[in-house]
């Protein structure tokens, strides 16, 4: 493998015009071309665009990005995993639990470094979230509470709000605290006029008896990214839109009605807006895939966690039309 890496990007929607830019300036990494078939498509200057994936593989690449709708994961994927081109795909690794698994026994039987793009572990706020609860700063975790809506992206148009957004909360959620989703019940609206959900309310069970609940929509007029955690010492805020993260402590809350001390009150005790580095997020991500790449130890999001965020996904999206709980068969 040469010292500076040969990449490509694949697709220059919005988050691809993104990746560009990022790929475009990343130390160690030439961003040699652009796959997309849309005629009038431009990627930063001096890189060219080619319009099918034979004539990207014919760069000879190191490694691509794989930014193009969810249903063609799978088919791009594995033509990467066959040419020996280790791949970075945005999130959702797939449509379904199945393609998921193919994409991840492919890139592991090539030997090849496989990731998934699910950029908000690399939230500044989320990354010292993280980091405390590691170190035990809330005492035992009792239930995690995401809110993420907003307005409908017009990027969209292949999945519902399950798979585009919710599957961000399920994979934050089981990696900032460390545990497996064992069931799901949930419920989903669409008022949009589209095919797919735009809303999804759901209650989830975790290992260990954490309590998890997702709200998640395209139909606010304003955004919210919220991740709340509450435990044994207080809670812990995350808001991802700032990157800010703040801890409300608990305070003991005595009473002399000895009916009433049994029960373990709380009051509001001291508040802390913790003050952390904050790095572009999409910036971290591609840096510690490219640390991957050349062999370094590097904290990516693997395949096969990208596929268990699939299976919890996908047992949203049935329980809320079958009306029941459902369980998810991934855990551990």
């Amino acid at each position: 493998m040469s010292a500076t890496l040969r990449a490509g990007l694949i697709g220059l929607g919005a988050m691809g015009r993104n990746h560009a830019r990022v790929l475009n300036s990343l130390d160690g990494v030439d961003l040699v071309a652009i796959m997309d078939p849309a005629p009038n498509a431009a990627g930063p200057q001096g890189v060219p665009v080619v319009p099918d994936l034979d004539q990207l593989l014919a760069k000879r690449l190191d490694y691509a990005v794989v930014a193009c709708p969810t249903a063609l994961h799978e088919e791009v994927g594995l033509r990467l995993a066959a040419a020996g081109v280790h791949a970075l795909i945005e999130k959702p690794l797939a449509p379904s639990v199945q393609a998921a698994a193919k994409l991840a026994d492919a890139f592991e039987q090539a030997g090849l470094v496989g990731a998934v793009g699910h950029i908000e572990r690399y939230n500044p706020s989320l990354q010292s979230l993280r980091s405390r609860l590691e170190a035990g700063e809330l005492g035992d975790m009792y239930q995690v509470v995401t809110r993420r809506q907003g307005p409908f992206p017009g990027r969209i148009a292949d999945v519902g709000v399950v798979m585009d957004l919710a599957t961000h909360d399920i994979d934050l959620t089981a990696w900032v605290t460390g545990r497996d989703y064992v069931n799901v019940a949930a419920r989903t609206v669409s008022r949009s006029g589209r095919p797919h959900e735009d809303m999804v309310s759901a209650v989830a069970a975790l290992t260990d008896g954490l309590v998890a609940n997702h709200l998640v929509n395209w139909l606010s007029p304003f955004k919210e990214r919220s991740t709340v955690i509450t435990g044994e010492r207080g809670s812990f805020i995350a808001d991802t839109l700032t990157a800010d993260l703040t801890f409300y402590a608990n305070a003991a809350m005595s009473t002399e009605w000895e009916a009433l001390r049994a029960f373990r009150g709380v009051a509001e005790g001291d508040m802390i807006r913790y003050a952390i580095p904050k790095r572009e997020p999409l910036l971290v991500e591609h840096e510690r895939f490219r640390d991957a790449v050349e062999g370094k130890e590097s904290d990516i999001v693997t395949m096969r966690q990208g596929m268990r965020t699939v299976e919890v996904a996908e047992a949203v999206l049935r329980s809320a039309k079958d009306g029941s709980a459902v369980e998810v068969n991934g855990h551990r």
